[in-house]
């Protein structure tokens, strides 16, 4: 799975780790977090965050 990086705030979403103490468990996936899901560091939306796998490959 892909980790994904706020662009306000350089938070990483990783999905191993997941968000628990949003009530995101260990192993979601960033495409199955709800929609209303926010960057628990700066509360930008998950429109702001970019796939880094995706990022490094056209760098």
């Amino acid at each position: 799975m892909d980790k994904y990086r706020c662009t306000i705030c350089d938070y990483v979403y990783d999905p191993k780790a997941g968000d628990p103490d949003n009530g995101i468990e260990a192993g979601t996936a960033f495409e199955d977090l709800p929609d209303d899901w926010v960057c628990p560091d700066c509360g930008a939306g998950k429109e702001l965050f970019e796939n880094m796998r995706t990022k490094k490959m056209f760098e």
